[in-house]
């Protein structure tokens, strides 16, 4: 089976998974971490004490569904910084701290990203596919789960997902989709 024959596979398996990882729930307290990214520097929910929201995205490299979504991250990102959300980007697929800072640089990403070599943080936070993200308010709970938006062709989506939940918290609101549908490829964890 050929590389691109795989990546559609998991793809197809992945869109018809539930979007709410098992064992994590909405409201939960987030779990901490500790990743190191490709600024050669420690990141973590405890240093981030001081902003409003927290924002983890499970991204790869290869992935085509992480890719596509790589701009509407950057722009994220920049536009949110400023209204004290941390976007921070864990990678804890088989690639090397070198080709993600290859493609960081490429891309000029404006997040964090960060690697984690044993990929407990996805399985403490229950995250199955790239791209999968994760809404965290300033008391650390658990505020959103899924997709950053409804469709991977940027010119075709209609909901903001991500952006929604992320205002909604900055407001003093309570976040209206609180999960959503995921489509990604499926994060390919180590054996423990």
């Amino acid at each position: 089976m050929n590389h691109r024959m795989f990546l559609a596979m998991t793809l197809v398996l992945s869109l018809a998974s539930s979007s709410i990882a098992a064992g994590l729930k909405l409201g939960d307290a987030a779990p901490d971490f500790s990743v190191i990214g490709v600024d050669g520097k420690e990141h973590n929910l405890k240093s981030n004490s001081d902003t409003k929201v927290t924002v983890v995205c499970f991204t790869c490299n290869f992935c085509p569904v992480a890719a596509a979504y790589e701009d509407r991250f950057i722009e994220f990102a920049k536009q949110y910084k400023k209204k004290g959300v941390n976007f921070i980007a864990i990678n804890v697929n088989p690639e090397t701290l070198a080709d993600m800072k290859k493609r960081a640089d490429e891309k000029g990403f404006t997040f964090a990203y960060c690697k984690d070599e044993t990929g407990e943080t996805a399985r403490a936070f229950g995250a199955r596919v790239t791209p999968h993200l994760f809404v965290i308010n300033q008391k650390r709970q658990l505020s959103y789960i899924g997709a950053f938006d409804d469709n991977m062709d940027e010119s075709k989506a209609r909901k903001r997902y991500l952006a929604d939940a992320v205002d909604a918290l900055l407001s003093g609101k309570k976040v209206k989709t609180a999960s959503t549908r995921l489509v990604g490829c499926a994060i390919k964890l180590r054996r423990r």
